[in-house]
């Protein structure tokens, strides 16, 4: 095998595929990267067994070939080559890598490309076509509330399936911790409708947000009840599936919160932080005192002191104290991108529920604090 590739476009292929290698591996050949040339085109594949990302580019093949070589030591050496540099790989066996490039000349040792295990697709017969842009908006409006409580596995990552909305079918993404929940909507795209409910893992999650973030293109989805397949650009991305049932999430969606309050988000997320600075760390809990027009936030902790912050609001209701978990009410704030945000919320003890004024396809959810 020996092959050229500009080191720009072999370390953006590296760097897109060495993140799903664990940097401790009880077995050896998953902490390779698995290397094919053939024709014009050089591919690049690692997995972790529960993920597999494939990417293909364009390079000048002087001869076919395959072998795995260290993918984290690969990527650092391509890394710190100089920019433009031109870069050569070749492999005289099945057990080494050259790597040249100027003056410089690396030797690896390689595992048998036999080992290198292969991820079945199975049957992935469900199939749809979303834009890079709605799949990032799904991910990053949810995300934030995946669970990273490992025994409740079920939580660690965000449900995705359709669901019926005055016979309207919607593509609904949902992750929660128990403490928050984010759901996000949008028309359901041709195909996706009858999807099994699948959990993508919080890592598939991951790994699927950085790559969108140089597409601007489409993203096809291919999905079973175990599997997961995302397809964009040069980029393949196939995933076990979390097994497990995602509970009943529209129960702790309260139906009967009669307090409306509206805030300017911006300036309501700043004297959050800045009252939060005195704050237990370990509770991080901010007190909302609202009365009509008014909203006063306050902090206490026995060791720093308390602080208290006023500021206007949209509200009409009846006087109502009631607690939050600072960070929480930040981690919804950024995803609210116009400038108001509304509050529905109905007594101390009870969930509230927060959504962007002028974007109603995504709801979030809060539990309150005793303050």
């Amino acid at each position: 095998m020996k092959f050229t590739l500009e080191r720009a476009a072999l370390l953006k292929s590296l760097g897109h595929v060495q993140s799903v290698v664990e940097r401790r591996n009880t077995i050896p050949i998953l902490a390779n990267v698995l290397i094919r040339a053939s024709g014009q085109d050089v591919s690049f594949a690692a997995t972790d067994m529960e993920i597999e990302i494939n990417e293909t580019v364009s390079g000048k093949v002087g001869k076919a070939g395959a072998i795995t070589a260290p993918a984290h030591t690969l990527y650092e050496i391509v890394r710190k080559l100089p920019e433009g540099a031109q870069v050569e790989l070749s492999a005289p066996n099945t057990n080494q890598l050259t790597l040249s490039s100027g003056r410089s000349h690396f030797k690896l040792g390689c595992l048998p490309i036999d080992d290198f295990p292969k991820m079945p697709e199975g049957d992935l017969k469900h199939k749809f076509t979303l834009s890079a842009g709605d799949l990032r908006a799904l991910i990053d409006r949810t995300k934030f509330a995946i669970s990273t409580e490992e025994t409740r596995y079920y939580l660690n990552g965000i449900y995705l399936h359709t669901a019926k909305i005055k016979n309207v079918e919607v593509l609904r993404a949902v992750a929660t911790d128990g403490h928050r929940l984010a759901r996000v909507e949008m028309p359901a795209p041709q195909g996706a409708k009858g999807i099994p409910g699948i959990i993508l893992p919080r890592k598939t999650v991951g790994e699927v947000r950085k790559l969108i973030e140089e597409s601007g293109g489409e993203v096809e989805i291919a999905l079973s009840e175990a599997k997961v397949r995302f397809t964009f650009d040069s980029v393949v991305i196939t995933s076990k599936l979390i097994d497990g049932t995602f509970p009943d999430y529209e129960r702790v969606i309260p139906s009967g919160n009669d307090k409306t309050m509206e805030v300017d988000t911006r300036a309501f997320a700043a004297a959050v932080d800045r009252v939060a600075t005195i704050s237990s760390e370990k509770s991080r809990a901010v007190k909302l005192s609202v009365t009509p027009g008014h909203l006063v936030l306050s902090a206490s902790s026995p060791e720093a002191g308390s602080a208290t912050e006023e500021m206007e609001v949209k509200y009409d209701g009846a006087l109502l104290d009631v607690g939050f978990n600072a960070r929480y009410l930040l981690d919804i704030m950024q995803q609210v991108e116009s400038e108001g945000a509304r509050f529905n919320l109905a007594d101390a003890t009870a969930p509230a529920i927060i959504q962007d004024v002028a974007d109603a396809s995504a709801l979030y959810v809060i539990m309150p604090m005793r303050v």
